[in-house]
């Protein structure tokens, strides 16, 4: 394939912009306190630009980190924005919200303006966080061609860019296993500048080389040289570049930096040996390139010249930056969920492929369906009528799933749609965080809610995403977890629930049924919808008489945020969910027609205005639920009823949850701490002879 030429004053001019950039931040706006975070990219400078000479393909795209702002710079980043994002103001990247070098960029011009910028996927304060969002935008290029016949993004591909210390986390190799099984098309571009903060390579990987230690990794092309000689870096990169574009798999390029700032503004590398600060200097990229600059028949004053209209330009772009607005408070939280305003990048599916909402009457004729069955028949309905929703996890393809909830999905819908993934839930979130930003649907399983800690990072960065980014961005999907106590057994491993945590993460929507027909509506709102969703799914519901329920019908679908009445009493309220609503159910009929039993369905948000109305007419109320009590979700609900009902209240609000301890293994054990028919009943009485 060819590449453009090399088009050395826009080169010389984008580095000199970035380096100076950095200089005035860390020299004026930092002193001053109008830049409180300063992430100098000196050094690093060359080896960015260049890549992003070779980003030109309009589904290109690339996961970031805090020492990118070069590479932003050659993809379209202005001046004025990247100032405005230091300094907090409206106009930047994040309006305001996120540090400043925290980039996102949907695709622009960049250094050919005639032609797009890669897109530039929303970036993590978390090292080692952007390579797994980058394995799914190249996964779903794949399947944007293959499955979709999108011919137009043939040829593109994802980069990850990180330092040598990303090298070190879990990120990085949950992403490296990812694109190698698969053979995406994905390059990771390592910078490796010797240091991660303060720490040596040598303690980031062994031997302090990546390169080295990755080039018997199986399906992995390996290069690596100097970042910051014009044409070794830019040979470099041309050959990785065209070994991911033919199709022959991912490669990793590790270019040889200097780092001539220390980690953050207020480091003054004096961990660095005399020696290594001297290398660094001689190795400084600008100074090179000056060289190549002159030896092209360039002329010294035509390089001073360049410096001029950089720091002109750098002194207008301030002046903006210091004159525009800081960002509106009240305007703060808007766009924590999506509020009908499509996003530049991901989000809505495109015109005829978003489904929509409808919300019809509910079929009651019918067998009772299991849990699990109305799950499943929910999910091949809406992928029958959504070819970008895919289905993935661990065990999810041949197997079916754990717990069965795919079961011969892969037999009608094909092994590119529903796929088994490497035991990383790391890895199984952030690709899915990457695929949806390629505006696909995807719906990973966890097989359970213990194994989402891994995960944890990248939960909550998707869920904050499009708040970051001021909806320019938004990453939409279902991620389906197991959890809970199982209909035999418990033990600490598979048993936990801790909605409460999920509940904790801004941004996250969560539905937790208690039956079939409740689980086919939720899901299918959920996968009608344009946020990030948990929707637990109960073990001891899956394939029993608690859960059982007529299938609703394949247009059912149920809003969140709105409690279910299951039992009317004007003494006292009952509010659970999940496996909870059975043995409350049951406790409530020793007292017909005093209690009210409410089923909130979904926890965020949840029905705060129907809990309200029944407490206020009872007087009483008593939560129950499965997680433990510490900071379980029940201390919320009494939080409002407390701050919104008190002078209603003729009792202290009650709680009934598991104690602080894991599930036992041991039934008998599980039996006795678990909120059962007779413990409820038992807190019922109380609470009525209050």
């Amino acid at each position: 394939m060819e590449f453009p030429p090399l088009d050395l004053p826009k080169i010389a001019r984008l580095a000199m912009l970035s380096r100076v950039l950095d200089e005035l931040e860390v020299q004026q706006l930092t002193p001053q306190g109008k830049v409180k975070y300063q992430f100098s990219a000196g050094g690093h400078e060359l080896a960015q630009i260049l890549l992003a000479q070779a980003l030109d393909h309009p589904h290109d795209a690339a996961g970031v980190y805090y020492r990118s702002r070069p590479l932003l710079l050659a993809c379209g980043l202005t001046p004025y924005e990247a100032l405005a994002g230091g300094m907090a103001r409206l106009g930047s990247p994040s309006h305001g919200r996120d540090v400043g070098v925290m980039f996102n960029l949907p695709a622009r011009d960049g250094l050919e303006t005639l032609r797009p910028g890669p897109t530039i996927l929303p970036t993590s304060g978390n090292v080692g966080a952007q390579y797994t969002p980058a394995a799914g935008w190249a996964q779903a290029i794949r399947y944007q061609e293959q499955v979709l016949g999108e011919a137009d993004w043939s040829g593109a591909l994802a980069v990850a860019c990180g330092g040598d210390g990303s090298v070190a986390a879990n990120g990085f190799w949950a992403a490296l296993n990812i694109a190698t099984t698969l053979q995406l098309p994905m390059l990771f571009f390592i910078e490796d500048n010797g240091f991660g903060l303060s720490v040596p390579a040598h303690m980031q990987t062994p031997g302090g080389n990546i390169a080295t230690n990755l080039r018997a990794y199986g399906g992995l092309k390996v290069l690596e040289g100097d970042g910051g000689e014009l044409h070794t870096a830019w040979g470099l990169i041309q050959d990785a570049v065209t070994h991911i574009r033919h199709g022959l798999g991912p490669c990793l390029l590790r270019m040889a930096v200097p780092r001539l700032s220390g980690h953050t503004f207020i480091d003054d590398q004096s961990y660095k040996p005399a020696e290594t600060l001297a290398e660094d200097a001689e190795c400084d990229p600008i100074d090179r390139l000056s060289q190549v600059w002159l030896q092209a028949g360039y002329t010294l004053e035509a390089w001073t010249g360049l410096q001029t209209e950089v720091h002109t330009e750098l002194q207008q772009a301030l002046q903006e930056a210091e004159a525009s607005a800081e960002p509106d408070p009240p305007h703060i939280t808007s766009h924590l969920f999506f509020q009908g305003q499509a996003p530049m990048q991901g989000g809505l599916r495109p015109e005829g492929v978003q489904v929509a909402l409808a919300s019809v009457e509910r079929e009651q004729r019918g067998p009772r369906l299991n849990f699990v069955d109305a799950v499943r028949r929910t999910l091949e309905s809406e992928m029958a009528l959504n070819s970008r929703l895919l289905v993935f996890g661990e065990d999810v393809g041949v197997k079916g799933g754990v717990h069965g909830a795919t079961l011969d999905m892969q037999a009608h819908f094909g092994a590119q749609r529903v796929f088994d993934t490497s035991l990383s839930e790391d890895g199984i979130i952030g690709r899915a965080a990457g695929m949806a930003l390629a505006g696909l649907l995807p719906v990973p399983e966890i097989q359970f809610r213990k194994y989402a800690d891994p995960a944890h990072e990248q939960l909550s960065d998707l869920g904050t995403l499009r708040w970051r980014t001021a909806n320019r961005f938004a990453a939409p999907l279902v991620v389906r977890i197991p959890v809970g106590y199982g209909k035999k057994t418990g033990d600490p491993w598979h048993s936990v629930t801790g909605e409460a945590v999920f509940a904790h993460l801004p941004g996250w929507r969560i539905a937790f049924p208690s039956n079939a027909a409740d689980a086919a509506g939720l899901l299918r709102t959920a996968l009608r919808g344009d946020d990030p969703t948990f929707f637990l799914e109960h073990r001891a519901l899956l394939d029993t008489a608690d859960g059982r329920a007529t299938y609703p019908g394949d247009e059912y679908c149920l809003p969140f945020g709105k409690a279910a009445v299951l039992a009317k009493g004007n003494r006292a309220t009952l509010i659970t969910w999940g496996a909870m609503l059975a043995p409350a159910l049951s406790a409530a009929k020793t007292y017909a027609g005093q209690v009210e039993v409410i089923d909130l369905r979904t926890i965020v948000p949840w029905d705060v205005e129907r809990v309200l109305e029944s407490v206020r007419a009872t007087g009483k109320a008593l939560v129950v639920h499965e997680d433990t009590c510490t900071a379980g979700f029940a201390g919320e609900i009494t939080a409002e009823i407390m701050s919104q009902a008190f002078t209603d209240l003729d009792a202290p609000v009650q709680r009934l949850c598991m104690p602080d301890i894991p599930v036992p293994y041991n039934v008998t054990a599980m039996t006795a701490f678990l909120p059962g028919i007779e413990s409820i009943r038992h807190k019922l009485e109380e609470l009525l002879n209050y």
